[in-house]
């Protein structure tokens, strides 16, 4: 007997398959059991209810004294304060808190690498000795996560992710030992299906080859048990995170890095995923213009230890005590200085929003920034402003065409202020706009993953590279250039046209928006 209706049948199906779609009616269905749970509580118990209320009033004290961000206490409080009944039990279970155990339970406290055994010489103190004025960021970058800086590294910068998928094409094949990736996003299709022939044929070679991927990244785009089906192809893959829909702060840690390394010798880095969109095989949002960098040499050797780092992270696999095997051996020619580093969630260092905030600060001509989203704290908004009120040309430039219509209209919300402060705005005209990069004065530069919001700054694992007097500073200048030749300066006229209902529904997103 034929089904009455197949289609619906498909339908139905297909949204019972969809994990986002089943993982948030799961957690909304255990947030709505935990209220029932505590209203017959407190309708029994009468005297929870002043209890409830009282815990409400020391959670609030708890996160004014609290050290956080003060957006995201802010967010918090106001939570607490419309919903005092249960907003501090919520808080207190689920918000930056001591009984929040599923933090406590995913420290992540990477063992500082060695260098002194592995035959190379890092060149932190060349670089200060050479450069006080950034001195101090290439020494906070060494000190927080371990990663110095390096000479005898050339560097390839990519303006689109139609060069990097090429390059990554060539050198792939090359690889003899291992080949380590880490990313956000992978998709099936031309981009991702190219790389997978070659990891799999890699694999039956005897290369040791390694896949992170997050699982919530990757949700809607891969079935559940993938990692299954590469491990069965000979790729030693690994869900970051499992997505297991239970209300837990710990779900907010994804792993948004994009890291390629091949042999020690070669790695990749920038915002480009594995996915059709970044070499605009197909069209989502316009044109996507993303960036990525490829760095042969020295440096390289950061960016392995970094991977190595999560999988053991993510594994328990522990990183050898001789780290000499994964060292970069091809001599290369001394082109300034790289410094690839690290940043996670789990500590109480924001590395990437410092180094953004220190390269901010210390900016004497110039300031240019290229970034999908631009959800700011305070620290940031004031750093923009007061370099653009003493005379720095601080430019940024964001999407023409969202991704996120929501994250769009809080990014907008900022415009005034900055406008006001001096900010020169950009939208990019014919797209998307996904690179992640800042450069200043013709003499440094940061190529990464990390967007300026507050996932990126506060809940991502993330990584970018600084570069020093080195040729990728200037040919990233040069293409921001060329990205504001094609977009749309916002101007007072601009602003004028932007709706009141438009406007305090941005800033009410705004609000909330360290909890998005």
């Amino acid at each position: 007997m034929k089904p009455k209706n197949p289609h619906m049948r498909r339908h139905l199906g297909r949204l019972l398959g969809d994990r986002r779609l089943v993982g948030g009616l799961l957690m909304l269905l255990q947030a709505v059991g935990f209220l029932f749970f505590l209203s017959r509580l407190t309708g029994r118990w009468r005297v929870l209810v002043t209890l409830f209320t009282w815990l409400s009033v020391v959670m609030v004290v708890w996160l004014v004294r609290k050290e956080d961000n003060p957006a995201y206490k802010t967010a918090w409080i106001v939570v607490i304060l419309s919903f005092p009944l249960f907003g501090g039990v919520f808080y207190l279970f689920w918000g930056n808190t001591p009984f929040n155990q599923s933090k406590l339970r995913h420290r992540f406290t990477p063992r500082r690498p060695r260098f002194d055994g592995s035959g190379l010489q890092p060149a932190s103190e060349q670089l200060c000795a050479e450069s006080a004025r950034h001195a101090a960021k290439c020494r906070y970058i060494e000190n927080i996560t371990g990663m110095p800086a390096w000479t005898n590294t050339t560097a390839e910068y990519f303006p689109l992710g139609e060069d990097f998928f090429q390059s990554l094409l060539e050198e792939l094949p090359k690889a003899k030992k291992f080949i380590f990736m880490e990313y956000f996003i992978i998709e099936p299709g031309l981009m991702w299906d190219s790389v997978l022939e070659i990891l799999s044929a890699k694999a039956a070679e005897g290369v040791d080859v390694r896949l992170l991927y997050d699982d919530a990244g990757t949700m809607g785009k891969l079935p559940g048990h993938y990692d299954r089906m590469l491990r069965e192809r000979g790729v030693r893959a690994v869900r970051f995170n499992r997505f297991i829909p239970t209300l837990n702060t710990y779900l907010n840690n994804r792993d948004h890095r994009k890291i390629c390394v091949i042999d020690g010798e070669v790695s990749y880095m920038g915002g480009i995923n594995l996915a059709d969109e970044y070499i605009n095989h197909i069209v989502r949002f316009g044109h996507w213009k993303d960036t990525g960098v490829c760095m042969k040499g020295d440096a390289t050797f950061n960016t392995t230890l970094m991977f190595l780092q999560l999988w053991e992270f993510s594994t328990g696999e522990k990183i050898p005590a001789d780290t000499s095997v994964y060292r970069p051996t091809l001599q290369q020619p001394a082109a300034g200085y790289i410094q690839p580093f690290g940043d996670s969630p789990l500590d109480q260092d924001n590395v990437g929003e410092a180094v953004y905030m220190q390269l901010i600060s210390t900016a004497r001509r110039y300031v240019y920034i290229t970034t999908p989203y631009l959800v700011l704290d305070n620290e940031m908004l004031t750093a923009l402003s007061v370099a653009a009120k003493s005379g720095v040309d601080v430019r940024i430039i964001m999407p023409g065409i969202p991704d996120k219509k929501l994250v769009y209209m809080v990014t907008r919300s900022f415009y005034p202020q900055l406008f006001r402060a001096g900010v020169r705005l950009y939208e990019y005209r014919p797209g998307f706009l996904h690179a992640k990069m800042i450069v200043a004065d013709d003499e440094i530069g940061v190529v990464g993953t990390m967007n300026m919001d507050f996932r990126s700054f506060y809940m991502h694992f993330e990584c970018g590279t600084v570069f020093y007097s080195n040729d990728v500073v200037m040919q990233a200048k040069e293409d921001i250039e060329e990205i504001m030749a094609v977009s749309r300066e916002i101007d007072e006229e601009w602003l004028r046209r932007v709706s009141w209902p438009t406007s305090i529904a941005a800033s009410l997103l705004r609000l909330f928006a360290p909890l998005l």
